[in-house]
């Protein structure tokens, strides 16, 4: 049974940092790409970062600023992929989501939720002014 459980969310004031985790089990870390994504209320769920397979290749989202605050890192070993927020703002604010998908993507960095095949269930992330 695959399973991907998020971790590290909570209430924050602007200016702050969380650092989140998503822990995998149920597939063979080390061949999957992982993204995380965030979702607000009546909004589509949006592309924060990915992390390929192999040689870890990197991808932001070129919206919302999260480039230059936000770090993606996985650690193989532990079978876990990390988001680091930094210099969070209200705007920040959504349910955020860890996913996995096999593989690299041949299209390019895969930024849309169908790309992806496994979900966790979700951390809310809170950032108040």
């Amino acid at each position: 049974q695959v399973q991907l459980v998020e971790s590290g969310g909570g209430s924050v004031h602007a200016g702050g940092s969380l650092s989140l985790s998503c822990t995998t089990s149920g597939i063979p870390f080390v061949y999957y790409t992982l993204g995380w994504f965030r979702q607000v209320p009546g909004k589509e769920r949006t592309f924060v970062a990915s992390i390929s397979p192999n040689d870890g290749g990197i991808s932001y989202s070129d919206h919302d600023s999260v480039k230059g605050r936000f770090t993606i890192s996985r650690d193989n070993a532990r079978n876990t992929v990390y988001l680091q927020m930094n210099i969070l703002t209200p705007a920040d604010t959504a349910v955020y989501y860890c996913a996995a998908r096999v593989g690299p993507d041949a299209f390019g960095p895969p930024t849309r939720p169908d790309r992806y095949v496994y979900w966790g269930q979700g951390t809310q992330v809170t950032v108040s002014s």
